[in-house]
């Protein structure tokens, strides 16, 4: 007998699952069980890499040969129990409710504006062919990305101008902070440097949002010297990226570290608002390179943190009240909050927050919104029930 949650969402519209099994095997029927009804149309997973991807991805495809499914490795799991680490949690979507269709994307270097074209086209046939609902006001798109790719921002621009109206968000897959691969899953096997595009058609409400915590704290760094297509920033104010760095959030420059990292982001601002760009490392030669691409000229505002667990209540209430009823988020939260909430202690706080909003997804790193690759970031869709 395998074990179930006890919690899981099981509505004629969406089922939840997860495992906290080891065992591949174990796992799939865990989910399988959990998962299973006749109406079960498409399956969204988030796993930890610590599984043998190899064996779970044949495993996936022996057990739910009907539907369409797709996933990625994560940097930590959401649960409808809140967050998990080692585990796999998915999200079931009911045919009579959801017509979803997918693609993988693998010359990510090369995708063109025609194909991102025909891909809306094809993903819109496919979904219309079920006659859920119109296309227009009722579908948005999800964007899984091989997280070390490199190639969010040139795609998600691309992709941005062929879906049109329809709004859009997702998440980069993660490697438990290993930061050395990274996969995306369709049709029966993990892929790497590549990208998968969901187009979510519905007659559910839902709302797609994105929103973080951090504040400005005034203090400008203007990128002097960059390599944009590996993410590079050599020179901050004519000097040395790191020692820049270093020297505005007041450390060592051998302190620098993720946990600095997360607790000093900066920001490009565009218009009004503030889009994180995050820091991933410090080179040997002083250089910085970051989770998103960063350019020559651009000005970048030094971050702190603001109150991360009633801005995250606030908002996630926000979109739910938009609802008549709502009945779960989809949510891709930057690694680095949940590393800024152990730092400061909300993790337990965030986690019960999670729980009792319903939210259920992955850390990411890097979040989409919209054609922007962003960072700190939580996004996500509310969905509600039936129109």
């Amino acid at each position: 007998m395998i074990n179930q949650p006890s919690s899981n969402i099981c509505q004629p519209e969406l089922r939840t699952a997860f495992t906290t099994e080891q065992d591949v095997g174990t796992a799939t029927i865990s989910l399988y069980q959990q998962l299973n009804c006749p109406d079960l149309h498409f399956i969204l997973f988030f796993c930890s890499a610590e599984y043998e991807l190899e064996k779970l991805a044949n495993a996936l495809q022996a057990r739910f040969q009907d539907q369409l499914v797709v996933g990625c490795t994560t940097a930590g799991e959401i649960t409808v129990e809140g967050y998990a680490q080692g585990s796999i949690s998915a999200i079931g979507f009911s045919a009579s409710s959801f017509a979803v269709s997918g693609q993988l994307i693998t010359n990510l270097e090369q995708f063109s504006f025609a194909e991102a074209q025909g891909l809306v086209q094809q993903l819109s046939e496919e979904c219309l062919a079920r006659q859920v609902a119109p296309i227009t006001d009722h579908s948005f798109a999800i964007s899984l990305f091989d997280g070390l790719s490199t190639q969010e921002e040139q795609v998600l621009i691309t992709l941005d101008s062929a879906l049109g109206s329809i709004p859009h968000f997702g998440g980069s897959a993660g490697d438990d902070i290993c930061l050395t691969n990274t996969h995306v899953y369709y049709e029966g096997a993990f892929h790497t440097d590549a990208a998968v595009v969901i187009l979510v058609n519905t007659c559910c409400e839902f709302r797609v949002f994105s929103g973080h915590h951090m504040q400005n704290r005034e203090t400008k760094l203007v990128v002097t010297e960059a390599d944009s297509e590996s993410r590079r920033v050599c020179e901050l104010n004519a000097e040395p990226a790191a020692e820049e760095y270093a020297r505005v959030v007041g450390l060592p420059l051998e302190k620098l570290n993720h946990e600095v990292f997360a607790l000093n982001p900066i920001a490009v601002r565009i218009g009004d608002e503030y889009f994180v760009r995050s820091i991933q490392s410090v080179n040997d030669d002083l250089s910085l390179t970051f989770y998103c691409a960063v350019e020559n000229g651009i000005v970048l505002t030094v971050m702190r943190p603001g109150e991360m667990v009633p801005l995250l209540d606030q908002q996630l209430s926000l979109e739910e009240s938009a609802l008549e009823e709502h009945l779960l988020t989809l949510g891709c939260d930057c690694f680095l909050r949940r590393l800024e909430g152990g730092i400061r202690g909300l993790n337990e706080s965030l986690s019960e927050l999670l729980r009792r909003h319903r939210v259920v997804g992955f850390n990411t790193y890097g979040e989409q919104i919209d054609g922007m690759h962003v960072n700190q970031t939580f996004t996500g869709v509310a969905i509600g029930r039936a129109r």
